[in-house]
Formats: structure tokens, sequence, C-alpha cells
């Protein structure tokens, strides 16, 4: 295993390399002079090119390219445009407020949509299971940024037993955290009913079910098991998003992680923010399709790593 692990770590190294490229030329085509936005509407062309001149604009593409690429080898993420502070030290702030917004999101999402997707499952066809399915169906469909409005109106502004917005605190957590995890525990609930419908099927769940053995145990000890190994690969792909597609739900809770900032270093212009940011978001999903990829060997002993 630690081999396969090495050799997709360095896999990965020219991937994270198209990445950073991508970034750079992507970011730059976004409409919009950083240097007038931050010398303001009423500067004289002198001070927008000192503007320019003090966060390196004035240099050809290909220069501040090679610059880009030359701090990125050395870890350094550069300076924010608009706080003059390390983009590393300012995405790290952030970054734990996310992180601990969507551990709580994508545990709830797990744990409720496995239950919900085996008791449907056990339940095939009766009214449970299609009231689960009809609960995950509308989980996906309503948008995170209606539910987040719905729940901020019920118990923040009637009820009035959760904050209106949200921090890193136990009832700061709360609301997004239900409004994050909603379209994943829905989408978890799904996969989980029809991969563990799938292995009901199998032979060998057949030979348990003949030897007398009951439902829920053939269920625990033969079935759940294997069905797990599609549950892990949705789980980890929601986890991925979770982490960087948690703008809309930081926006309507004004929740300080990384989609909040996303969003403020877009109206400023923040080259650097910008950069960190979204190179951030790319790792997350090579880091967590590698966890994913050896978790399996630990649910699967038969899973060999080569």
């Amino acid at each position: 295993m630690f081999r396969y692990f090495i050799r997709r770590l360095i896999q990965t190294i020219p991937t994270i390399l198209g990445i950073m490229i991508v970034i750079f030329f992507f970011i730059r085509a976004l409409p919009g002079d950083p240097a007038r936005l931050y010398a303001g509407e009423d500067a004289t062309i002198e001070e927008v090119v000192v503007v320019r001149e003090r966060f390196g604009l004035d240099k050809s593409m290909p220069e501040q390219f090679l610059r880009y690429i030359a701090q990125m080898s050395q870890g350094n993420l550069g300076d924010s445009f608009r706080s003059r502070l390390p983009v590393k030290e300012v995405i790290t702030r952030h970054f734990i407020a996310t992180f601990w917004l969507s551990i709580t999101s994508i545990i709830l999402a797990i744990v409720v949509g496995v239950l919900l997707g085996v008791l449907a499952a056990a339940n095939r066809n009766s009214i449970t299971d299609v009231g689960i399915t009809i609960l995950a169906i509308l989980g996906i469909s309503v948008p995170s940024f209606f539910l987040g409005i719905l729940l901020i109106y019920v118990f923040a502004v009637n009820l009035r037993i959760l904050p209106v917005t949200g921090s890193v605190s136990l009832k700061g957590l709360v609301l997004p955290t239900l409004t994050l995890a909603s379209a994943s525990l829905a989408t978890v609930a799904r996969f989980a009913r029809s991969s563990l419908l799938e292995v009901m099927g199998e032979d060998f769940i057949r030979t348990a079910k003949s030897k007398g053995l009951a439902t829920s145990v053939v269920l625990q000890k033969h079935a759940l098991k294997n069905a797990l190994i599609p549950v892990i690969t949705i789980a980890g792909l929601q986890f991925g998003f979770l982490l960087s597609g948690t703008i809309i739900v930081e926006t309507v809770f004004n929740f300080p992680g990384l989609g909040w900032l996303l969003i403020q270093s877009i109206n400023a212009r923040d080259y650097p923010m910008l950069q960190g940011l979204m190179l951030v978001f790319a790792l997350e999903f090579l880091i967590i399709n590698l966890l994913v990829d050896l978790l399996y060997g630990f649910v699967d002993p038969r899973i060999k790593y080569v």
C-alpha cells in the first residue's frame, strides 16, 4: 500500500502543474483592472501606474507567470492585494472554519444517509421506502440558498433559538450544517439504497438466507460491507464538494469560511488570494480521491494495491 501511495503522489505532480497553469491564466481573464480598483475611481493615471507596479502587474504576462511558478515552488502563495497579509495565513484561518463546517456536514450526511438508505432497501416498495425516496429527491432538488433562508426564518427569526449568522460554535454550526448536509445526505441515501438492493440480489446473500439467518444478520454481516464501496466513493466526492463548494451556504449565513473568502476575493480582484484558494480547492479533491482509494482496502480486504 505504501508503494501505491507514493506512486499516486508522484502521478499528481503533472496534474498540479496543469492546474496551476489553468488557474493563473483563468484569473487574469476576469474582467476589471485590480490596479484601477485599488487606486480608486478618481485616481490619476500616475496613481494607477504606481499601484500596478506595487502589485507586479506592470510586468509582462510571461514574467508574471514565471514569478508565480517560482513562488509556488517555494510554498509561497504571495501577499493579498486587499489585506497585504500572506495568502497562506489568511487561507489557513478561513480553512479551519470551512473544515469544521464540512466535517459536521459530511458526518451527518453519511450517518443519516446510510441509515435511511438501509431502511429504504430493507423495506423495498413500502411506504417507508417511498417516503425516504421522496425526501431524498427533495433534499437534492431544493436549492441550498432557499433552504438556508427558510431555516433562518423558522429557527432564528420566529423561534429565536439559533443565531442568524454562522460561526465555529455549537449553535453557530447547526443551521449551516443542516443546509450544507441536505443534498449530500440525500445523495448518500439514494446510493446506499441502490447499492444495498444490488448486493441483496447476489448469490451469496441468497445462500445466507437459505441457511436460516435473520434478515438483520444478513444485512449487517454480509450485505452492508459489500454495499459500502460505492457509498464511500460518493461520500468522498461529496466531502470534496463540501470543502470547496460551500460558497452559497457561507454567503447566506455570513460564515467566515473559504467560500465566503472566495466571493470577497472575486469582488476585490485579489489575484494572489484567488490563485491560492483555487489551488487549495483542487488539492482537496486530489487528496480526498487518494484517501478514498486507500479506504477501499480497509473496507474490503479483497482489494489489493499493486
